[in-house]
């Protein structure tokens, strides 16, 4: 991957605000903290945190929320000249709950949310001009205008030689049903270069639940890098040379949101630095950045929250040397 533009990874779509429980007051009422949120979002702070160079493209609402939301990408220096606030809309908000397991389930605010009014005439395409990989997910796809604004941003970064990469978050309560989940989740997939999809997800895009057949299914579809995310089982990557399940990290297991895009941003980055051209990339040297990204992953489960829990390039480094 040649080094001649600007920004490591640009990504496109929802940056919300997630309320995460996190317990009782003394009349029994249910406590939530505030933390900045969306799966976009979360891997740029990865990418940003381990050393790269990112941008934003979205929309938030011209209030409280949003202004919390643009405070924490900029604390971050993630370049937000193409994140657009808008006075019509309200930001998107999720309350999420977790069990004792670290398991979510997630209730939304989003009836419209700013992030699903996003135009393709808002979206600054010297932005995507700039980026050595354009990084999208599901969620501004469930929606109007957000699904032609990613469209039109895919066709355009694609035309410009970024790598594509996606992400496809399932959220049932955001969709009208299932089948239109997985025709709009599908659709997008003939663009893409490489491509995480979780064990939870398989069935949906692919029609397999096994991770094997999941991921030659999306490799002859055109997807060039596949990694399925396997929770406390670790990851299993695929490409021309073929599969390989690279095993995670041991940890305590506090709160899994972010793990995902917090592993994801770790596999990106690697890629990002690796000045090779994406089907050029080794089997034995995806897993390495797989077993990378499995660390900053375990790092991130450990702690409340998805951005506030994302680890820095020193803590993980610290931990990969005591390994």
């Amino acid at each position: 991957m040649k080094n001649t533009k600007s920004f490591d990874v640009v990504s496109l779509g929802e940056i919300l605000i997630d309320f995460t429980f996190q317990g009782y007051n003394e009349d029994g009422q249910k406590l939530f903290a505030q933390n900045a949120g969306g799966a976009p979002a979360n891997v740029l702070v990865a990418v940003q945190r381990l050393g790269g160079k990112t941008a934003f493209i979205g929309k938030v609402g011209n209030d409280m929320h949003g202004k919390f939301l643009l405070d924490v990408l900029n604390a971050e220096n993630i370049n937000t000249d193409g994140t657009i606030v808008d006075d019509r809309y309200f930001t998107t908000l999720a309350f999420v709950s977790i069990n004792e397991n670290g398991e979510r389930s997630f209730s939304f605010a989003r009836k419209p949310g700013a992030d699903t009014k996003l135009s393709k005439s808002e979206i600054k395409t010297e932005i995507l001009n700039n980026a050595k990989i354009f990084h999208v997910g599901s969620l501004s796809l469930t929606n109007e205008p957000s699904r032609e604004a990613t469209f039109f941003a895919v066709k355009n970064a694609k035309e410009q030689g970024c790598t594509i990469s996606y992400d496809p978050n399932y959220r049932a309560a955001l969709w009208k049903s299932k089948n239109i989940a997985k025709k709009h989740m599908r659709s997008l997939i003939p663009y893409v270069d490489v491509m995480k999809i979780s064990d939870e997800e398989t069935e949906l895009l692919t029609g397999f639940c096994d991770e094997k057949k999941a991921a030659k299914a999306l490799f002859d579809k055109g997807v060039k890098v596949v990694a399925v995310t396997l929770g406390k089982k670790g990851a299993y990557v695929y490409c021309k040379n073929g599969g390989a399940y690279v095993k995670a990290k041991p940890c305590k297991v506090v709160d899994t949101t972010g793990a995902g895009d917090s592993f994801w941003g770790g596999f990106l980055h690697k890629i990002s630095k690796s000045e090779k051209d994406i089907e050029n990339l080794t089997l034995d040297e995806l897993a390495t950045f797989a077993e990378f990204s499995n660390t900053v992953a375990s790092l991130c489960v450990g702690k409340k929250g998805a951005i506030p829990a994302i680890p820095h390039r020193n803590e993980v480094e610290r931990v990969r040397k005591n390994l």
